[in-house]
Protein backbone atom coordinates (compact mmCIF):
# COMPACT_ATOMS: atom_id res chain seq x y z
CA UNK A 1 0.00 0.00 0.00
CA UNK A 2 1.82 2.95 -0.87
CA UNK A 3 0.52 6.13 0.89
CA UNK A 4 3.18 8.18 0.96
CA UNK A 5 1.43 11.29 -1.25
CA UNK A 6 -0.45 11.68 1.65
CA UNK A 7 2.30 11.43 4.30
CA UNK A 8 4.49 14.35 2.11
CA UNK A 9 1.27 16.32 2.18
CA UNK A 10 0.85 16.14 5.70
CA UNK A 11 4.49 16.60 6.58
CA UNK A 12 4.64 19.78 4.40
CA UNK A 13 7.90 21.25 3.19
CA UNK A 14 9.58 18.84 5.76
CA UNK A 15 9.08 15.94 3.25
CA UNK A 16 11.56 18.04 0.74
CA UNK A 17 14.57 16.89 3.20
CA UNK A 18 13.17 13.22 3.13
CA UNK A 19 14.80 10.77 0.72
CA UNK A 20 11.22 8.53 -0.51
CA UNK A 21 11.64 5.30 -1.53
CA UNK A 22 8.62 3.49 -3.16
CA UNK A 23 8.51 -0.13 -4.41
CA UNK A 24 7.96 -3.60 -3.03
CA UNK A 25 10.03 -3.30 -0.43
CA UNK A 26 10.87 -7.09 -1.43
CA UNK A 27 12.62 -5.67 -4.34
CA UNK A 28 13.55 -2.68 -3.96
CA UNK A 29 17.46 -1.72 -4.61
CA UNK A 30 18.77 -0.70 -1.53
CA UNK A 31 22.45 0.32 -0.49
CA UNK A 32 24.10 -2.47 1.52
CA UNK A 33 24.81 -1.58 5.50
CA UNK A 34 23.79 1.85 5.11
CA UNK A 35 21.00 1.79 7.88
CA UNK A 36 20.61 2.50 11.75
CA UNK A 37 16.74 2.38 11.82
CA UNK A 38 14.40 0.07 10.00
CA UNK A 39 11.27 1.03 11.31
CA UNK A 40 7.93 -1.06 9.70
CA UNK A 41 4.47 0.48 10.72
CA UNK A 42 1.80 -2.32 9.31
CA UNK A 43 3.81 -3.50 6.09
CA UNK A 44 5.07 -7.41 7.60
CA UNK A 45 1.68 -8.62 8.11
CA UNK A 46 0.55 -7.73 4.54
CA UNK A 47 3.51 -10.76 3.97
CA UNK A 48 1.56 -13.58 3.17
CA UNK A 49 3.62 -16.37 2.11
CA UNK A 50 7.29 -17.47 3.30
CA UNK A 51 9.06 -16.77 0.54
CA UNK A 52 7.89 -12.49 1.07
CA UNK A 53 8.64 -13.03 4.53
CA UNK A 54 12.46 -14.46 3.45
CA UNK A 55 12.96 -12.02 1.18
CA UNK A 56 12.32 -8.95 3.77
CA UNK A 57 14.25 -10.86 6.14
CA UNK A 58 17.48 -10.70 3.57
CA UNK A 59 16.49 -7.20 2.97
CA UNK A 60 16.92 -6.33 6.60
CA UNK A 61 20.34 -8.75 6.99
CA UNK A 62 21.24 -6.86 3.42
CA UNK A 63 20.84 -3.30 4.30
CA UNK A 64 20.89 -2.44 8.29
CA UNK A 65 24.43 -2.09 9.94
CA UNK A 66 25.57 -4.04 12.55
CA UNK A 67 24.22 -3.05 15.85
CA UNK A 68 20.86 -1.57 13.86
CA UNK A 69 18.04 -1.42 15.39
CA UNK A 70 14.46 -2.82 13.92
CA UNK A 71 11.11 -1.60 14.98
CA UNK A 72 8.34 -3.57 13.42
CA UNK A 73 4.56 -3.03 14.10
CA UNK A 74 2.41 -6.04 12.53
CA UNK A 75 -1.08 -7.55 13.99
CA UNK A 76 -0.69 -8.96 17.37
CA UNK A 77 -2.49 -12.11 18.01
CA UNK A 78 -6.13 -10.71 18.63
CA UNK A 79 -5.64 -8.54 15.03
CA UNK A 80 -7.96 -8.71 12.23
CA UNK A 81 -7.11 -11.69 9.72
CA UNK A 82 -8.35 -9.02 6.87
CA UNK A 83 -7.46 -5.78 6.54
CA UNK A 84 -8.24 -2.89 3.54
CA UNK A 85 -10.23 -6.42 1.71
CA UNK A 86 -6.31 -8.18 1.96
CA UNK A 87 -5.25 -11.51 4.36
CA UNK A 88 -3.31 -10.79 7.12
CA UNK A 89 -0.68 -12.90 9.10
CA UNK A 90 -0.99 -12.34 13.06
CA UNK A 91 1.85 -12.26 15.05
CA UNK A 92 2.86 -12.51 18.43
CA UNK A 93 6.80 -11.28 20.33
CA UNK A 94 7.90 -15.03 19.96
CA UNK A 95 6.55 -16.10 15.96
CA UNK A 96 7.96 -12.41 14.64
CA UNK A 97 11.52 -12.67 16.50
CA UNK A 98 11.17 -16.57 14.68
CA UNK A 99 10.06 -15.10 11.53
CA UNK A 100 13.42 -12.58 11.61
CA UNK A 101 15.60 -14.83 12.59
CA UNK A 102 18.98 -15.64 15.14
CA UNK A 103 20.39 -12.37 14.20
CA UNK A 104 17.80 -10.31 15.14
CA UNK A 105 17.52 -9.89 19.55
CA UNK A 106 14.56 -8.63 20.63
CA UNK A 107 15.10 -5.82 23.02
CA UNK A 108 11.02 -5.23 23.74
CA UNK A 109 7.70 -5.95 22.67
CA UNK A 110 4.40 -4.47 23.69
CA UNK A 111 -0.01 -4.81 22.36
CA UNK A 112 -1.46 -1.53 21.65
CA UNK A 113 -5.19 -1.38 20.79
CA UNK A 114 -5.08 0.88 17.76
CA UNK A 115 -8.68 2.88 16.91
CA UNK A 116 -8.92 3.38 13.49
CA UNK A 117 -10.06 5.65 11.47
CA UNK A 118 -13.18 3.65 10.35
CA UNK A 119 -14.19 3.17 14.19
CA UNK A 120 -12.66 -0.02 14.33
CA UNK A 121 -9.75 -1.89 17.07
CA UNK A 122 -7.11 -3.71 16.11
CA UNK A 123 -4.75 -5.41 17.77
CA UNK A 124 -0.70 -4.34 17.37
CA UNK A 125 2.46 -6.07 18.07
CA UNK A 126 4.97 -3.53 18.64
CA UNK A 127 8.56 -5.31 18.55
CA UNK A 128 12.21 -3.03 18.94
CA UNK A 129 14.87 -5.68 17.62
CA UNK A 130 19.00 -4.82 17.83
CA UNK A 131 20.27 -6.60 14.63
CA UNK A 132 23.64 -8.78 15.38
CA UNK A 133 25.14 -10.48 12.88
CA UNK A 134 26.32 -13.57 13.57
CA UNK A 135 28.39 -13.83 9.72
CA UNK A 136 31.68 -13.16 10.15
CA UNK A 137 31.81 -11.05 7.08
CA UNK A 138 29.39 -8.69 7.69
CA UNK A 139 30.62 -5.51 8.94
CA UNK A 140 28.68 -2.13 10.04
Amino acid sequence: MDCHQKLQERLGAVAQSIVWLVGDVTKLPLPARSYDLWHDRAVFHFLTHAEQRAAYVRQLTLTLKAGGQVIVATFGPEGPLKCSGLDTVRYDAKSLASELGPDFQLVRSSTVSHRTPFGTTQQFLYCHFSFNPRQKGHKA
